[in-house]
């Protein structure tokens, strides 16, 4: 160690200390102007600033030595999916949905990759290894590594969102339905090919009841005497949870789907529909009852979520309200309802009539009558 005292090029004088460590092995230098006057006042400066930085030099902050080691995205991804999709007790289908995206897409691309070093020009990468995937299961892909990063933020295990993810544009495609003399023949089609799928058909095309919460009815959901039945849960490969979105819904029945219920009461379960071993009905075996009804009336089959898109379309193209459609689908977001508003013959003629007024009444607004100030007298 040494310091040494110098006159400096602009007056007064500057220090010059070196100190090391015992074994050599950490040296530090430092020079700087004295703010002192005098060359004694300097040398003891210096002396007590070398004794500050020898015992800085043996001592170091703890905060520069230790540093957080960032996870990549395969060792973080369990975390994620306990923390935050179980934890939050999203549907089964929605978590194993989220396994796979992250097994057979992420990881594949990013895995490797530290979470902080994932860039923006990654995710464009990730993009074009996509492109021959639809652009709604590329943004389903995009959106859980948006929100595995935005929880690795959140739990401090990253600093701060190290790319912008931003989604694909995604056309709004034309929904199939059938038309009602179409309806009308799978209805019979099905009444002469299976009870259940007679029953099938009409849970679908009247109470507009997805294929999991068929799966799922149970004979307490349904009260003959109001007509009415309650959605509240929904299957999953044998996994019962909420129906989608999160909340019950209530539907009228119709007479039919009344009158079909009440011939179909049994006392095999607590469940509307089983098989004919005495099991709970499957996803599969709707599928099938469905699609044996559809070639018995010569109609194309699009699976059971055509039905409930029928459901949607007879309400709308009868007049029922945006609202009324939202209800009883259990749409979440009213801009779902809206898709089928223009087959809505009430909207549209509604619209029409506008051009029907006289002209008066299309360019002015109503005239409020109002007393002139000076003559008291209305000038309207």
């Amino acid at each position: 160690m040494s310091v040494t005292i110098r006159p400096y090029r602009k007056g007064g004088w500057e220090s010059d200390i070196r100190v090391v460590t015992p074994d050599g092995a950490r040296k530090l230098r430092e020079r700087k102007r004295v703010p002192v006057s005098s060359r004694s006042a300097a040398v003891r400066w210096a002396e007590g600033r070398e004794r500050i930085l020898f015992k800085r030099l043996m001592d170091p902050p703890q905060s520069q030595t230790v540093r957080k080691e960032v996870p990549t995205l395969e060792a973080f991804a369990p975390r994620f999916l306990d923390g935050h999709a179980r934890a939050n007790r999203q549907k089964p289908s929605g978590i194993a949905a989220k396994e796979m995206i992250i097994r057979v897409h992420l990881v594949p691309a990013l895995g490797t990759r530290r979470l902080d070093t994932i860039k923006s020009e990654d995710v464009q990468r990730l993009k074009c290894g996509l492109a021959k995937k639809a652009s709604k299961t590329v943004n389903n892909i995009l959106t859980v590594l948006n929100v595995l990063l935005k929880k690795a933020v959140e739990w401090e295990a990253i600093e701060r969102m190290p790319c912008t993810i931003k989604l694909l544009p995604v056309p709004k495609a034309s929904t199939s339905f059938y038309d009602f003399d179409d309806y009308e023949r799978l209805v019979t089609a099905a009444r002469s090919t299976d009870p259940r799928a007679y029953l099938l058909v009409l849970l679908g095309g009247e109470a507009g009841l997805r294929l999991g919460e068929m799966v799922a009815l149970e004979w307490s959901d349904i009260d003959l005497v109001k007509r009415q039945l309650c959605v509240e849960r929904s299957s999953w490969k044998g996994q019962v949870a909420a129906p989608k979105g999160g909340r019950l819904r209530y539907v009228p029945l119709t007479v039919r789907l009344a009158t079909a219920l009440r011939d179909h009461r049994h006392l095999r379960g607590p469940r509307v529909l089983y098989q004919d071993d005495g099991r709970p009905l499957t996803e599969k075996t709707v599928q099938t009852l469905v699609l044996r009804a559809a070639r018995r009336a010569s109609l194309k089959n699009n699976g059971p979520h055509i039905l409930r898109h029928t459901f949607c379309s007879h309400l709308a193209m009868r007049g029922a309200p945006v609202r009324a459609i939202q209800e009883l689908a259990g749409h979440k977001d009213l801009s779902t309802s809206q898709r089928y508003m223009h087959l809505s013959p009430a909207a549209i003629e509604s619209a029409i009539r506008l051009l029907d007024r006289p002209e008066s009444e299309n360019f002015r607004g109503d005239m409020l009558a109002t007393p002139d100030r000076e003559t008291g007298k209305s000038n309207a």
